[in-house]
């Protein structure tokens, strides 16, 4: 199949997917154009995800089209924003088109689960890689940033750790953890409490130790975690929690319920119904200890 009648078939696969009234023009220009909500700031991230390096090159399309479309999604919920479209980059080796029209149910199936819409993107041939550039909106000057943590917040996060990681040591062997992997849902349920209360958040995706790390060092301060208190999914130790990372569940900082900032909106955490877990302190100083001592490892990195 050459490159445009890909393209064509790739629109069909996306459906509805590829469909908004927030977006007039879509698939088949050289742009695409998006409506921003009145009185919104737009907030756009892009990951790259490289087979062999973020998933086993023989993956199924489907399977990667999911979970690249999640974990881009995340650091939109990391900011508090709410999704609205995203652009999609794949570089395929040779004629892998049924590949790609897998990777696009895939896509379109995590588009439809966070009410996202695909507005185009780009097909090139090369080594195997998919890029998705993710765009949200959030009210003017409620973005949550890694660098407002304050002395005297809580430090939480919003699942059990771990099970990711815990699947890719074994090989993806083990149903349950296999799906944790494959099928990350990003937590945009969180944005909009997030961004009412939390006074700093990142999405774990590198480990919990080095994420939170990025908050601190960007918030100039410290924290002690408790080991006993870090939520563990079945199947996973302690040290796939800390250092894992593929989570992309949320660390986030809260102040005190009795701080003004806490009381903000009319949304609350307990309204939600859905379980977070705190997990250490914020005080002054630098760094991360663990129990009280400093850990012997940090988490993923790529240049290293």
């Amino acid at each position: 199949m050459d490159e445009f009648a890909l393209i064509d078939a790739l629109k069909t696969r996306f459906g509805s997917a590829a469909l908004s009234d927030r977006m007039p023009v879509g698939i088949g220009d050289d742009s695409s154009v998006n409506i921003l909500p009145p009185g919104h700031e737009l907030v756009s991230s892009i990951d790259t995800l490289v087979a062999g390096t973020h998933f086993p090159a023989e993956a199924p399309g489907r399977l990667v089209g999911y979970r690249a479309m999640m974990v881009s999604l995340s650091d939109l919920a990391a900011m508090g924003a709410d999704p609205l479209f995203v652009l999609i980059a794949l570089i395929l080796p040779d004629d892998q088109s049924d590949w790609a029209l897998e990777f696009a149910s895939g896509a379109a199936e995590a588009a439809l689960a966070t009410r996202t819409h695909i507005a185009g993107g780009n097909l090139t041939r090369g080594p195997l890689s998919a890029s998705i550039s993710v765009h949200g909106s959030l009210p003017s000057s409620t973005a949550v940033k890694r660098s407002s943590a304050k002395p005297g917040d809580t430090v939480y996060v919003s699942g059990h750790l771990g099970g990711a990681a815990a699947a890719l040591r074994g090989d993806l062997k083990d149903a349950v953890l296999n799906e944790r992997y494959w099928r990350p849902k990003a937590r945009l349920d969180l944005s909009t409490v997030l961004r009412l209360t939390a006074t700093a958040a990142i999405d774990i995706s590198d480990g919990l130790v080095q994420d939170l790390g990025h908050v601190l060092r960007a918030s100039g301060l410290a924290c002690d975690l408790r080991s006993k208190d870090i939520p563990v999914f079945p199947g996973a130790s302690l040290a796939d929690a800390l250092y894992g990372g593929d989570d992309y569940e949320l660390c986030f900082t809260l102040p005190p319920s009795d701080h003004p900032a806490r009381q903000r909106g009319h949304t609350s955490w307990e309204s939600l119904g859905i379980p977070i877990f705190p997990i250490g302190e914020v005080t002054a100083g630098s760094g991360i200890t663990i129990d009280g001592q400093p850990p012997p490892r940090t988490g993923y990195r790529h240049f290293v």
